[in-house]
């Protein structure tokens, strides 16, 4: 039987870096990573582990170790909500998912495009609410529906500092996402020159296309200058709609649906947002059936 009790603060920290982005694309460029190596050390995941156990069995144990209450951090949120919602109650082929995504001073820390944008907040069981209320008015003037994603010892902190339109979801022990509070889809509430600060200027220009709109004819240096000028023009229902259906196709990851199967669910939503080739997701696959007695040598 693994032990998967609660952990020291060291041990928690390695085994969040070592579902990092910068592990899984170490992995990806030469199917070794000395980081992934020196991280596990870190953890009593190696010692945990019967003989002639892979790669792969060590990221699915040090995943089940995180995720066990109070040691839940922004990556096991993360890949619930990726799990449940983008690849459970959508796919990929019909909604996209964005990874952190800017708006105005915040960052939200995963959006789902469908017909309308949701941005999800994360607040684990390690994180503090300090600028929750900061956060969610930024996300508020840029997406149409917003929800946070917590822990169930934190939702009613949460639910008193969040507005009655916005979302509120607990992480249940068994990773369930139960609904405390159902999300109001507002597309008329947001400002639509803040919406323009988290497009790309293609992004941006396309949607005035589809709006009807003559795009400025002026030298990149006076593009952004011009854009706010007719973005502030806008009425906030349309540009959100236009700007839902350009970027869900602009950033598709449709392509990747077919290659996430492969990879095991511990480690699927970081190479969801890897963006790995074809080239790394084959390395990234001989990675992870690699011994672990032969990972503990490429530190």
């Amino acid at each position: 039987m693994f032990r998967v009790g609660t952990l020291a603060t060291e041990e928690l920290a390695a085994l969040s870096r070592l579902f990092s982005p910068a592990a899984i694309r170490e992995l990806g460029r030469s199917g070794r990573s000395p980081l992934v190596a020196r991280l596990l050390q870190a953890t009593s995941v190696p010692a945990d582990l019967p003989s002639g156990a892979t790669l792969q069995d060590a990221l699915d144990l040090g995943y089940t170790k995180l995720t066990k209450s109070g040691n839940r951090d922004d990556y096991v949120y993360r890949s619930s909500v990726v799990e449940r919602i983008a690849l459970g109650r959508h796919n990929l082929r019909t909604a996209t998912v964005l990874n952190e995504v800017r708006a105005r001073g915040s960052k939200a820390d995963l959006v789902i495009l469908n017909g309308t944008a949701t941005a999800y907040e994360i607040k684990s069981e390690r994180d503090s609410l300090s600028r929750l209320t900061t956060q969610l008015s930024d996300y508020r003037s840029v997406f149409a529906s917003v929800t946070v994603v917590t822990s169930s010892r934190q939702t009613g902190a949460v639910l008193r500092l969040a507005p009655d339109d916005v979302g509120v979801l607990a992480l249940s022990p068994r990773l369930r996402l139960q609904v405390v509070r159902e999300t109001q889809d507002r597309p008329e509430r947001i400002e639509p020159t803040a919406l323009l600060e988290t497009l790309r200027s293609s992004e941006a220009l396309q949607v005035l296309e589809n709006l009807g709109i003559e795009t400025p004819d002026v030298p990149n240096t006076r593009l952004w200058t011009e854009l706010r000028k007719l973005y502030a023009t806008l009425d906030p229902v349309d540009v959100h709609r236009h700007a839902v259906e350009v970027v869900k196709r602009s950033r598709s990851r449709a392509a990747q649906e077919a290659h996430l199967d492969a990879f095991p669910p511990s480690i699927r939503t970081a190479a969801l947002f890897g963006d790995l080739d074809d080239g790394a997701r084959a390395n990234l696959s001989v990675a992870t059936s690699t011994l672990m007695s032969s990972v503990m040598t490429w530190s």
